[in-house]
């Protein structure tokens, strides 16, 4: 069996994720996973949840639940999400160690 070290989050997207489910009025956590798109070939799913599927394995960071469901692990192993700005821009970023490429749009990735 492969150790499994999970998903991380930075502070700052603790925080966002934190402040955001305050906002919409409830929610138990963050929903990780990957799916077939874009020109690499996988791409980030990102949802809040609202429920707690029996299935999906559960980490906990900085208060915050991150559920991932089993199959997108062997992809996300490793990863911290972190929350940044540059210039105008804000949003999610996936440091993910276990990409070997990127497409130039930076939407998808592959293993």
């Amino acid at each position: 069996m492969t150790a499994t070290t999970g998903v991380t989050l930075s502070e700052r997207a603790a925080t966002h994720i934190k402040n955001f489910l305050a906002k919409r009025g409830g929610g138990v956590g963050l929903k990780l996973g990957v799916r077939t798109s874009g020109c690499s070939g996988m791409a980030y799913k990102l949802e809040f949840a609202d429920v707690v599927d029996p299935e999906d394995l559960t980490f906990e960071c900085h208060g915050v639940k991150v559920f991932i469901d089993p199959k997108s692990l062997s992809y996300l192993d490793g990863t911290e999400l972190d929350f940044v700005r540059e210039g105008l821009n804000e949003g999610f970023k996936f440091n993910n160690p276990n990409v070997k490429s990127e497409c130039g749009c930076g939407e998808s990735f592959n293993v």
